[in-house]
């Protein structure tokens, strides 16, 4: 398909010391932003849903009135589910130094094609994306009124590069730079946020609410007058050692906060007992950087895994799409002076 944006021939191993060779890079001709899931892609996801929804189809043949209402529910969900995935566009934006060609086309449609001519293009803004930090898309402002959204750019490395270059080849004024903490301008490049441990108060609230849910059962036999069964006693150790796990390593659960800079990677995090610590990270110590997805979607939950000589890994906070984590991923190469051999992104 003309507009596949999950091509797997954009996969890069990158030179020593390189910067990635991105289709929004600022030293490529035309700058191509792209949105929209592949065909094999769109195939996976509603075989997925149609598979779900087929699994409530017994109830169809029983006698049971509500047993009926789930299925035909689900049958409906599923089918609403697989149709918004197949018919959703996919869009390209080329934006070459004289105008922007905008493509959409979706799966068994006709390609339809838009031309923003330079002299139409009044203003420009990088709204950030409230679902992730490292997402920035390009609103132009055209002399109607009109206001048009790009697709992401996929080089979160060096956004602020892309929108200067923009701003200048259509003679934009006054462009505010994005605040990006991912930009391979920045002498220290930001991953996460600063970690804070959880107040103490906080972490006792939650303990007593663990204690109290496993008492419950308990609590609710000897109150209806009944012997508490073998589960019901079961649950007491089961509630205590819980809430001491709760209070002892809450803090764990945190996460990381990376710090990128030149040949060196800090990473922090907390110990149980909310003190900080922190590791490092040098180009020698590095045996491979890869992206791997960690949760549901590709668009939204992918992280760089730094694995070292020794065997330890470290896992990135979550970046956002595997485009933008390859983006960084390389930045982090680069940075680390890792060879050529060690990048698997």
């Amino acid at each position: 398909m003309l507009l596949d944006s999950t091509d797997p021939s954009v996969e890069f191993r990158e030179p020593r010391n390189q910067p990635p060779a991105m289709d929004d890079a600022t030293t490529s001709t035309d700058i191509r932003l792209r949105e929209g899931a592949s065909i094999a892609q769109r195939l996976v996801m509603s075989g997925f849903a149609a598979a779900v929804a087929l699994c409530f189809t017994p109830g169809l043949f029983t006698h049971d009135t509500m047993e009926v209402i789930i299925s035909v529910v689900a049958l409906l969900v599923g089918a609403a589910f697989v149709g918004a995935i197949m018919l959703a566009p996919a869009v390209v934006w080329i934006i070459t130094p004289t105008e922007i060609l905008i493509g959409q086309q979706r799966p068994f449609g006709k390609l339809r094609t838009r031309v923003i001519a330079k002299d139409d293009i009044s203003g420009l803004q990088v709204p950030g994306s409230k679902r992730a930090k490292a997402r920035f898309q390009l609103a132009f402002t055209l002399a109607s009124g009109e206001r048009l959204t790009s697709p992401p750019i996929s080089d979160v490395t060096h956004v602020r590069d892309t929108v200067a270059r923009i701003a200048a080849q259509f003679d934009v004024p006054d462009v505010e730079a994005p605040v990006n903490p991912l930009d391979a301008s920045n002498p220290e490049m930001r991953l996460g946020d600063p970690l804070e441990p959880f107040s103490a108060r906080d972490i006792r609230i939650v303990a007593l609410i663990v204690v109290a849910l496993c008492a419950v059962p308990y609590a609710y036999r000897l109150w209806r007058g009944l012997s508490p069964g073998p589960v019901d006693i079961g649950l007491l150790p089961v509630g205590a050692l819980a809430a001491f796990g709760v209070y002892r390593y809450a803090n764990l659960v945190t996460g990381a906060f990376w710090i990128i800079r030149q040949g060196d990677i800090r990473v922090e995090r907390l110990w149980g007992d909310g003190t900080l610590r922190a590791d490092h990270v040098a180009g020698r110590d590095v045996k491979a950087i890869t992206v791997e997805r960690r949760g549901r979607s590709e668009d939204e939950h992918c992280i760089v895994v730094i694995r070292l000589q020794s065997g330890q890994r470290f896992r990135s906070p979550r970046i956002g799409s595997r485009p933008e984590a390859r983006a960084v991923g390389a930045e982090i190469v680069r940075r680390l002076g890792i060879a050529p051999e060690s990048n698997k992104i």
